[in-house]
């Protein structure tokens, strides 16, 4: 994982073998090693334990007398085609989406999954603070998606799919699952938006229902969309892009996981999530009404 102490402020903090790792010295076990060794110096002083806390934007970190800088932060947009793994080493020798990078960056890592058979928008940094925020599930951030399936779903099975299921023993919901504007050979097609963003999740939630999906691509991860980057393309995000996605996840935590699902930019909120947030504001209201009524 890249290192996920805040990247602002002089008093973020991470521990030492997690920062020398994010730096490219090597991996953590490998870090853990070399500071075991007695090898790494911080602020000049030979230091021989791993979790030890340091800030990166004050502390000298040094290896064999050389010292440690951190990497500039980059953020690279792909668009991940079918038949490429989002791991950074593949076993069976597959495609990575690193092959969908221009050679000589720092270490980057993907920001979520998309399995094998699934294409889109796939996010690549070294920024672990951002990273962490957009993929914990504790912060619930939306992803879009277009999905295809074997033939129409019903209406009573697209109510189901957004008031949630289980699938193997746990529950999953979509925010919203919408007729798209075309369909295709490859079948009918909708607009998914989830929060939870579980292990092959909309295919898990369809395959219960028993629909099949023909085709899967992410089209937007909060605001940022794929629009028409070419598959196995890929590009640097804008600083406006990197702006947004920044205020997109402090307006997640402000407003908590759950509340209402975000938008991507340009987007109206969709008919079901106005009828939720209905829903909750006259449940809120009644349950206020009711403790009046109790005092009285």
């Amino acid at each position: 994982m890249p290192l996920v102490c805040p990247s602002s402020g002089p008093t973020s903090e991470c521990r030492l073998h997690k920062f020398l790792a994010a730096c490219g010295v090597g991996s953590r076990r490998h870090c853990e090693g070399l500071i075991a060794a007695g090898r790494v110096a911080v602020d000049g002083k030979i230091v021989t334990r791993p979790g030890l806390k340091v800030s990166p934007e004050r502390a000298e970190v040094a290896v064999d007398g050389r010292r440690v800088v951190p990497p500039a932060l980059v953020y690279w947009m792909l668009h991940k085609p079918r038949g490429v793994v989002t791991t950074c080493r593949d076993p069976q020798g597959r495609r990575t989406f690193l092959d969908l990078l221009p050679q000589g960056l720092p270490r980057v890592f993907p920001v979520g999954r998309l399995d094998y058979d699934s294409e889109g928008l796939l996010l690549a940094t070294n920024d672990g603070a951002l990273m962490q925020r957009l993929t914990h599930p504790r912060y619930g951030f939306e992803k879009s998606y277009r999905v295809w399936t074997d033939r129409p779903l019903a209406a009573s099975a697209r109510a189901r799919l957004t008031e949630g299921l289980k699938v193997d023993g746990v529950r999953m919901r979509m925010v919203s699952i919408e007729p798209a504007d075309r369909t295709s050979d490859e079948g009918p097609a909708y607009d998914v938006r989830l929060r939870e963003g579980r292990n092959r999740q909309i295919r898990r939630m369809l395959a219960a229902m028993g629909y099949r999906v023909q085709r899967l691509q992410r089209t937007a991860i909060g605001p940022l969309r794929l629009g028409r980057l070419p598959a196995g393309a890929s590009r640097l995000l804008t600083p406006g892009e990197i702006a947004a996605l920044r205020r997109a996840w402090r307006a997640e935590v402000r407003l908590g996981a759950g509340e209402h699902p975000h938008q991507a930019a340009g987007d109206s909120p969709p008919a079901s999530a106005a009828r939720t947030s209905n829903a909750l504001m006259k449940h809120r209201n009644d349950q206020s009404g009711s403790r009046r009524s109790r005092r009285r």
